[in-house]
């Protein structure tokens, strides 16, 4: 069995370096607190790039979302915007249904129209039910079938606890997520949709001459704080998903079922304390950039540069970061023919011993297989090595 090349590297200002045998700095203690005592029925801390959790409570137990639902249905109708199946300016015609439905509300009125962007803007800041339901009814024909849209959305982020039965929260029997399946939605919210996702930090909208504001606390208290949704129903008592980002590092909590709206925006504020001050995240390695370069038989040429599909970021404790180890782990036997993005081995991050991060090392160029010539030549080499 072919057995895989070693390569270990170190950190030294941001730069990978290779090593011998020695680190390039002394292991110091590595002490990180515990997260804070959050007063929620389950919590999620979330590093955005890493995907690195950095606090959690209960986060897969299924519990009702409240107006967090509408972080869906966002994120639904921001996907039909993109696949050109609506615009913006496009007008919505209200029904009776939606202009009926009860809780929070937009105040838009039967049979007016009203833009997309309006109702948009009407759901997320002003968490409008009639809102919802019109952006709803407008993109799927009725509410149910959007459910179902919501649900396949779900389902291909690996929200593995949720289900949804409406656009609004409102409570229903079948109708829950979870604090991990929330932060996943959040974080797809703001890697695909940045150009929506500045909705979340407005801090008032006003239609039909009334104003209202938005209903998260933290864009007041804290200027990091950007989005993205509260709820509230007596089920799911106070709810919110919040994200931050402080220089370059962004990260996204979840709270539910606390006892207020103030305490849901302190509990969250201590989340994202906690992990801002005990923690740091940077990109490693930039994707597709060689990493290394290794052999490849029987090809066209006889040398592969390797390297990672996608940026790699890392989130470390604060102040150790420069301790962190990365081994290349290359397949011994590469053989032509080859394609850009097969798997060519791993690349593994290790702290003080400890795995932080495992990504698949590819190809970043495909190969043809070589003539008869090279062929042979490659494979008497290979009986060689063999002896």
């Amino acid at each position: 069995m072919s057995q895989p090349l070693r390569m270990t590297f170190g950190l030294f200002g941001g730069l990978l370096l290779l090593f011998t045998s020695l680190s390039l700095h002394a292991a110091g203690p590595i002490f990180t607190p515990a997260a804070p005592s959050v007063a929620a029925s389950s919590f999620f801390l979330l590093d955005f790039d890493s995907s690195r959790i950095l606090a959690e409570k209960d986060a897969d137990k299924r519990v009702a979302p409240a107006s967090l639902t509408k972080i869906m249905t966002a994120y639904v109708v921001f996907r039909e915007l993109k696949a050109g199946h609506l615009t913006l300016d496009e007008k919505v015609t209200i029904s009776q249904n939606a202009w009926e439905t009860g809780g929070s509300k937009m105040f838009v009125e039967v049979n007016k129209q009203v833009r997309v962007e309006d109702l948009l803007q009407g759901m997320i800041i002003q968490s409008g039910n009639d809102a919802s339901v019109a952006l709803a009814e407008h993109v799927a024909g009725s509410e149910q079938t959007f459910a179902t849209m919501m649900n396949e959305q779900a389902s291909r982020l690996g929200m593995a606890n949720s289900h949804f039965e409406n656009a609004t929260g409102l409570p229903s029997p079948n109708h829950y997520s979870s604090a991990r399946d929330l932060a996943l939605l959040a974080q797809a919210m703001i890697r695909e949709f940045p150009e929506y996702y500045r909705w979340d930090s407005q801090k008032e909208f006003t239609y039909n001459g009334i104003t209202q504001q938005n209903r998260n606390l933290l864009l007041w208290r804290d200027p990091s704080v950007d989005g993205l949704k509260t709820g509230f129903t007596d089920d799911a008592g106070y709810c919110m998903v919040a994200s931050a980002k402080r220089e370059d590092m962004r990260l996204i909590s979840v709270v539910m079922g606390t006892a207020s709206a103030n305490a849901r925006a302190n509990e969250s504020q201590s989340l994202l304390n906690y992990g801002f001050r005990f923690f740091e995240t940077h990109r490693l390695y930039e994707g597709g950039k060689p990493l290394a370069e290794t052999r490849i038989r029987k090809g066209v040429t006889s040398k592969l540069a390797v390297g990672l599909a996608e940026d790699l970021y890392v989130t470390a404790p604060r102040k150790h970061f420069n301790e962190l180890k990365a081994e290349t782990q290359i397949d011994k036997g590469v053989f032509a023919p080859l394609n850009k993005g097969d798997t060519v081995g791993s690349l593994n991050v290790t702290l003080a011993g400890d795995a932080i991060a495992s990504k698949p090392l590819v190809a970043l160029d495909s190969v043809a297989e070589g003539g008869l010539f090279r062929r042979l030549y490659d494979a008497a080499i290979g009986l060689l090595e063999k002896e």
